[in-house]
């Protein structure tokens, strides 16, 4: 199977077009992990059951996995267990939520720490916690050095606030220098898959990420990646959730310029497509990636959407001689690092984000 189309992919998945214009300048970013705190918004508290430990914890300069791991050790049970609803970088500082199965008393896990972590808190609750049951993320970064002047800063910002930004995948979630996409190529290539659950599922994950960004970066070079076309799959803003509608209109479009909906993009599966313009867009794009189609349809996957446009709740910023400070909130699934990139060039960010 031919896979000489991968390289435009690739260009699509780490360098997408910008929607604003080029960015201000260049900033340096985590120069320190304090430089990038993400606090993590379940959007549900615990509900009291016993057959799990909730547990709040903060860590430091600690992959996610690496604490999950070492929570499984201390609560004697086996590290796949232990459940954890995103992905936090390692370089940074980061609060976020796990569960382990109930071995071990509640009062156990108070004060529980280890190398770069913490526990918070620990509650009683009835479920394993799931990739993605979350609601989003909280952030306060720190981008050090930036030179552009402070109007041109604020001006853009309000920008993003008032418009959003294209909801790309991050090339983090390609691998280092696009290190995943080689593992599709020889999927595509040869149907070689790794052997583990976990190991397939960045295969796949990365797969349907390169056709989602290609698509938004077609709707981005044709101006509607922030608006309703004829046959769109819409989705509602903050739920994982859309409606198919033939045709647009006033109400719409008043929907669309309060952000209460957006318009999607494909996560690559078996299902159905959406129809009139923008179905026709989407067919062109993905016709492009037959081989990544048949592939994930053979694995079973189903079709998803993801929404196109990413509006960062709250945003707030504080500039100080050239550091500029951020805070803002993200839905699940979505990532500080494509809101950057609209601002300023910065060295890329490995692992950050959270899972769909």
């Amino acid at each position: 199977m031919s896979t000489a189309w991968l390289e435009d992919a690739r260009a699509l998945a780490l360098v997408p077009p910008w929607a604003h214009g080029e960015p201000l300048g260049e900033a340096e970013i985590k120069v320190t992990p304090e430089d990038f705190v993400v606090v993590e918004q379940l959007g549900f508290e615990a509900d009291g059951g016993t057959g799990h430990v909730l547990l709040k914890i903060c860590k430091r300069g600690r992959d996610t996995l690496a604490v999950a791991r070492e929570l499984a050790r201390f609560g004697g049970v086996f590290a796949r267990d232990v459940g954890f609803a995103g992905l936090k970088d390692r370089k940074a500082v980061a609060t976020q939520w796990f569960t382990v199965p109930a071995r071990r008393p509640l009062a156990d896990w108070q004060g529980v720490e280890g190398e770069g972590y913490r526990v918070l808190a620990a509650l009683s609750h009835s479920r394993k916690l799931r990739r993605g049951a979350l609601k989003g993320n909280a952030f306060q970064l720190t981008l050090r050095g930036i030179e552009a002047p402070a109007m041109a800063i604020a001006t853009r910002l309000g920008v993003l606030a008032a418009e959003g930004v294209p909801n790309y995948f991050g090339m983090q979630r390609f691998g280092r220098d696009g290190a995943n996409l080689a593992a599709v190529e020889r999927w595509c290539a040869a149907g070689e898959l790794p052997h583990g659950r976990e190991g397939r599922a960045f295969v796949y994950s990365a797969a349907r990420s390169l056709v989602f960004n290609a698509v938004l970066a077609r709707r981005v070079a044709g101006g509607s990646w922030n608006r309703i076309l004829p046959g769109e799959f819409v989705n509602l803003d903050g739920r994982n959730s859309w409606f198919a509608t033939a045709a647009v209109d006033a109400g719409l479009e008043e929907r669309v310029g309060r952000h209460d909906i957006h318009p999607t993009g494909p996560l690559v599966g078996r299902g159905a497509t959406p129809s009139g313009e923008a179905g026709a867009v989407e067919a062109e794009v993905t016709s492009q990636y037959a081989a990544l189609r048949e592939r994930l349809a053979s694995a079973g996957l189903e079709a998803g959407r993801r929404a196109l446009r990413l509006v960062p709740a709250g945003l707030r910023h504080t500039l100080a001689g050239g550091d500029l400070t951020l805070e803002f909130s993200l839905p699940a699934g979505s990532y500080a690092t494509v809101v950057l990139r609209e601002l300023v060039r910065s060295e890329p960010i490995p692992g950050e984000g959270a899972d769909d």
